[in-house]
Parts: C-alpha cells; sequence; structure tokens
C-alpha cells in the first residue's frame, strides 16, 4: 500500500497502548493519574498535533482526558482518547470533583511544569498538592516501537540520499556555505520530507572547528573539507546525519585533515561497534573518545559522543561519559564523533542507530571515508 506521494504507507500509530505503558507507572511514582502538558509527550501519547494541549493519562483508559481549545476542534477529530475537553483553562476542568483518578493523586512532570503553573493547579483542586515526577514519558519516548521506527527509517534514507547525491557529484568550489544548506534542505523535501529536523550547518575551512557552525557566504575552496550535519523530518520525527565531504579532489586535504578525518571515521566505527542492548551508555563515548585520545586529540573533541533522537531532535539518553543510562532494545541514538582545531579545521562524523536484539542497526548508510569527486 502506498501514500499520496507514491511511498509506501506508514504503519499506524498506537496511542492507547503507550497510555497504557505510562498507565502501569504511575503507582511506583505515587500518583492516581498524571497531567503532561509537554507539546512533544502529548503528541507520543495522544496523536494530537496543535501546539496548545495537555492529556491526563488515568488510572483506566475511561479516565482520560485530551484538553485542548476550540481552535482544533477539527484536528481532535481522529484522536483515540476517551474523552476530549475543548476548555480555555485546565484549571476549571481539574477543579472538578467528579472526574474520577483525575480527583485524586495527580502528577505532573516537573521537568516541564513551571513552579506558577503548578500553583495554579493546586489552587483550584482547594489546596491539594500535586505530586511532582520525572521523566516518565521520557522513559517511554525512549524505547521506540516499529511504528516510530518505520517514520525515522524513511527520515534517514531521505538524509542519507541526499549526502550522497552530494558527495557523488562534487562540491563546486566558489559555492557558498549558505547556498550548500539550501541545496541541502530542498532535495530531502524533494525526496518526500516534510522539513527539516534542524537548520542545516555547513562549515568549510576554518569554519569547521565551530561544532554548530552558522551558514554564511562565503564560498568553500578546492582542498578544504566542508562538514554538513543535516536531517529530514517525517511525520514528526527526526533524522541526524553528519559527513565531512572534500571539496575538489580529496588528494588536495591538508595531511593534517587527512589524518583528523581518519581519526574520526575510527571513532565512529568504535563508537557503533560497542553499542548493544544493556549497554551503558558512557561505555559507547568511552569506546569514541578512547580512539581520538590515543590519537592525540582529546582536547579538540569538546562535545558528547551521541544523542538520542525520535519525535525530538536532541532527547534522552545523552551519550556521554557522566550518563548513568543504558541502551535498551528500540534506543535511537548518535554517534557524532568530532575533533575541532580553531584557525585550521574540524570533522564530524554522525550516524542515526537504533539498538535491536541483534545490535545497533545504522539508519544513516553511507560511506565515511574521505571521498569525493
Amino acid at each position: 500500500m502506498s501514500g499520496p506521494d507514491g511511498a509506501e504507507a506508514l504503519p499506524a500509530m498506537d496511542h492507547p497502548a503507550r497510555r497504557d505503558r505510562l498507565r502501569a507507572l504511575l503507582g511506583d511514582a505515587g500518583c492516581d493519574a498524571l497531567l503532561v502538558t509537554s507539546p512533544v509527550d502529548v503528541r507520543y501519547l495522544t496523536g494530537f498535533t496543535g501546539s496548545s494541549g495537555a492529556v491526563i493519562v488515568g488510572a483506566d483508559a475511561s479516565d482520560d482526558v485530551l484538553v485542548t481549545d476550540a481552535r482544533y476542534r477539527e484536528r481532535v477529530g481522529e484522536v483515540e482518547i476517551a474523552h476530549v475537553e475543548l476548555v480555555m483553562r485546565l484549571e476549571g476542568l481539574l477543579a472538578d470533583a467528579s472526574r474520577g483518578s483525575v480527583h485524586g493523586a495527580l502528577g505532573v512532570d516537573a521537568d516541564h511544569m513551571t513552579l506558577a503553573a503548578a500553583a495554579r493547579i493546586e489552587a483550584a483542586r482547594g489546596g491539594r498538592a500535586v505530586v511532582a515526577t520525572s521523566g516518565l514519558v521520557a522513559r517511554l519516548r525512549s524505547e521506540k516501537d516499529p511504528a516510530e521506527l518505520a517514520r525515522m527509517r524513511r527520515a534517514c534514507a531521505i538524509t542519507a540520499a541526499t549526502l550522497e547525491d552530494l558527495a557523488g557529484a562534487g562540491i563546486a568550489p566558489g559555492t557558498s556555505e549558505r547556498s550548500l544548506a539550501r541545496q541541502v534542505e530542498a532535495a530531502m523535501l524533494e525526496r518526500g520530507a516534510e522539513g527539516i529536523a534542524f537548520a542545516t550547518i555547513v562549515a568549510a575551512g576554518p569554519n569547521g572547528a565551530s561544532p554548530h557552525h552558522a551558514p554564511t557566504e562565503r564560498p568553500v575552496e578546492p582542498g578544504e573539507l566542508v562538514t554538513i550535519d543535516c536531517g529530514a523530518l517525517v511525520d514528526g520525527y527526526h533524522a541526524d546525519m553528519t559527513r565531512t565531504l572534500p571539496v575538489g579532489d580529496p588528494g588536495r586535504v591538508p595531511g593534517l585533515l587527512a589524518e583528523v578525518h581518519a581519526v574520526v571515521v575510527a571513532a565512529n566505527a568504535a563508537g557503533r561497534a560497542a553499542a548493544g542492548a544493556d549497554v551503558p551508555v558512557a561505555q559507547v563515548d568511552g569506546a569514541a573518545r578512547r580512539v581520538v585520545s590515543d590519537a592525540g586529540y582529546a582536547d579538540a573533541f569538546v562535545h558528547p559522543t551521541g544523542h538520542g533522537i525520535g519525535l525530538e531532535i536532541h532527547e534522552a539518553p545523552l551519550v556521554t561519559d557522566r550518563s548513568a543510562a543504558s541502551l535498551k532494545v528500540g534506543t535511537a541514538f548518535t554517534v557524532e564523533p568530532g575533533i575541532y582545531l580553531p584557525g585550521t579545521g574540524g570533522v564530524r562524523i554522525e550516524d542515526s542507530l537504533v539498538i535491536l536484539p541483534g545490535g545497533p542497526d545504522v539508519m544513516t548508510v553511507m560511506e565515511r571515508r574521505l571521498v569525493g569527486a
């Protein structure tokens, strides 16, 4: 079966099952119901994509309520949930003592709710305190289900095909960083992306020493390296991928930068090889960082090795030596070591992966070595 753009139709999301998984966590969190206000978490639990909304997940599915306002009357029509309330103020709904578990011990996500908002809710509930929770939905989101992975795989395939075409055609000297960024983004949209996952990074020559360089009108020059960090967006799910490509003949790349490129390629491979189910993320970071350190560039690797990815471009877990998290089956994340030399340039090689029962699966498939026209 194909979608309207000719691509294979994406599998349907099972939002009620996600709420059931969350419901099973409420007792240990000390609450009868959880009020979720983060727009991304609301989308994950219900499929609702409006910018203003909340969902209350109760002890029973019959207690679940999606709360938004009349601007989204049509948009809530396909949401599978027991109740939809179109109200201007959430507090009035929470003051209703007839609403079962909603009127019991009400949890809130302290990572996304301000103290002022919590105080308003407590006042509406007659002064009864809310229960502060942390990371309940984030824990669920960190383990992707098959429908989510289908969207991520499509986003990653679009991104990889775009960069592969660019590498195959070669980067023409004189092209500006900004023009390259526009070219990459247009190509991803033409391939079926609904949007871009983030503003594309294009950093040429000395600008490659800045990990999050914003593209300028600076023209690229023969023999330079150009770091391109980009991602497609498919039905809300993000891809994240980086390749560092030569301008023209790769043989003209200065020896130091060619060496750095090879080190980063090796560090990327080490990070990917270290990943697996129940592997601490600190172990993945350590494997990649050790390659860079052993090559003498420890101080030039200035960021974590990676991060989770999904409905947001940066999700849990953060792949760093300070993290206590472990990879689980379904965890989607990046491995993106880099070396940055101020005044000279830099290299980053990034892939998006997912942990499967048999090991890590790379979703961004493309050559990593220094190749070019």
